[in-house]
């Protein structure tokens, strides 16, 4: 029988919406206050949901600690962070 597990993780993250292809004028017709030069920020809620069958020997779908441990290596990285500003992957994205 298929089982199901969610776990729910809430971040906040700021950034800015700009395109080096296009002038300050059309960042700011295209982008409006996401080009805010300071940032803007912006609330999530991360789900993982895993399906599945559970485990026989342990009884458990994936193991929640080990779950929790991968999901706080993601959002120590993002969390409270100038997306930007602070982390390497959207510095040229």
């Amino acid at each position: 029988i298929p089982f199901t597990m969610e776990r729910r993780e809430k971040f906040s993250i700021a950034h800015r919406l700009q395109s080096p292809a296009l002038s300050d004028e059309e960042n700011i017709k295209v982008y409006g206050k996401c080009n805010n030069s300071n940032g803007h920020g912006q609330n999530y809620v991360w789900r993982v949901i895993l399906r599945g069958e559970v485990d026989q020997k342990t009884g458990m779908l994936y193991d929640l600690a080990a779950l929790k441990k991968e999901m706080a290596e993601v959002l120590d990285i993002v969390d409270h962070k100038h997306l930007d500003k602070d982390v390497d992957y959207f510095k040229s994205v």
